[in-house]
């Protein structure tokens, strides 16, 4: 089985983009690690497609080529972050209607190549800077969680997660930063993801 990971940087986790099987240091490399020797008699290949800055748009132009044209069994997208950080950082403006129709149609290229979807939903933590963030990427959210609910084969929600969690633990032991995963945070994301891929495992 064939499984590509699609994403941005939390995906991407320094992988080397020379190297076809790197999977970086992040989640993926995590899930990797706790997934192939559960099934030491399975043909199962992991590919890391992650592109660091990537939004939801970039993902839409590099779906062909990076997933498609790979014939996978599943792909696990995370992405959506960045829309709202290139808002803040970049004053590039978010296009609700863009978004949900970019998002749309990439799920949609995916339902019709026979792809199973799993989708993780992106987070963003209590970091002091990104607190301003949090109005719209909640509104991003919603279109989301709307979309990808009708559309993709699982759905695994962080947000509200780590948000709980770091009611009663920092959130810097998630995510110094409050979007890119720690180690321990990255345990998190592969513990849950993994969970959503052994139903689809052939």
């Amino acid at each position: 089985m064939k499984i590509i990971f699609f994403g941005d940087s939390i995906t991407d986790c320094e992988r080397d983009r020379s190297d076809p099987k790197s999977l970086g240091n992040g989640y993926v490399k995590v899930l990797a690690d706790k997934l192939l020797p559960i099934y030491p008699d399975t043909d199962i290949e992991l590919i890391n497609k992650g592109i660091s800055g990537d939004e939801v748009c970039d993902l839409l132009a590099r779906v062909q080529k990076d997933v498609i044209d790979l014939k996978p069994d599943a792909v696990v997208i995370m992405i959506g972050i960045n829309n709202t950080i290139h808002k803040f950082k970049y004053g590039k403006e978010l296009n609700f209607a863009q978004f949900r129709s970019d998002l749309i149609m990439l799920l949609k290229k995916l339902k019709e190549a026979g792809i199973v979807i799993i989708f993780l939903e992106p987070f963003l933590m209590r970091a002091p800077d990104k607190l301003r963030m949090r109005k719209l990427f909640d509104k991003e959210l919603e279109i989301i969680n709307e979309v990808c609910l009708k559309l993709c084969d699982e759905f695994v929600a962080y947000d509200e997660m780590f948000n709980g969690l770091s009611v009663s633990i920092p959130y810097t032991e998630y995510s110094l930063d409050g979007v890119h995963p720690t180690h321990r945070g990255s345990r998190l994301i592969a513990d849950t993801a993994i969970k959503a891929i052994r139903k689809h495992l052939l």
